[in-house]
C-alpha cells in the first residue's frame, strides 16, 4: 500500500506527461490509498480542466467515479492533531499535511512530486517521476 497526492491520481486520470509512470506505478502498487480531502482536490483540478473546455461535464463526471472507484475502501480520516503538528513542523500546508498524516498512520511512504513536501518528510516521502 501507498498514499498517493491528487497530483498523482491527476496523473492517472488525465493523460499528460506523467501518465505512463502514474499507471507503471500502479501496476507495481495498486494498492494506493488517500485521505478524504482527495475527492475535493481532485474535484478542483477537474473543474479547472472544464473550464478551459478540455473536459465535458460527462467526462468529468466519469474520470471522478472510476478514482473514487480506485480508492473505495482506501479513504481515510486523519487526526487533526497529528496534520496540526506536521504542520508546526514544517512550511506545507494543513493541506499537504492530511496525507503525510495518513502515510504515517499507515506506516507507508507518500508518493508525490511536491518538492516542499519531499524536504520537509522525507522519511515518509518518496518522489514520483517520470521516469
Amino acid at each position: 500500500m501507498i498514499v498517493v497526492d491528487t497530483n498523482v491520481l491527476a496523473y492517472l486520470y488525465l493523460p499528460g506527461t506523467f501518465t505512463a509512470r502514474a499507471e507503471v506505478l500502479l501496476e507495481a502498487d495498486p494498492d494506493w490509498a488517500a485521505p478524504a480531502l482527495w475527492r475535493s482536490e481532485f474535484r478542483n483540478i477537474l473543474a479547472g480542466y472544464l473550464r478551459r473546455g478540455a473536459l465535458t461535464l460527462d467526462q468529468a463526471c466519469s474520470l471522478q467515479r472510476e478514482a473514487e472507484d480506485l480508492l473505495r475502501d482506501s479513504e481515510f480520516a486523519v487526526d487533526s492533531e497529528d496534520v496540526l503538528a506536521l504542520v508546526r513542523d514544517s512550511d506545507c500546508s494543513a493541506y499537504d499535511c492530511e496525507f503525510v498524516a495518513l502515510a504515517t498512520q499507515l506506516g507507508v511512504k507518500l508518493v508525490t512530486m511536491d518538492r516542499k513536501l519531499l524536504r520537509a518528510f522525507p522519511e515518509r516521502c518518496t518522489a514520483f517521476s517520470a521516469g
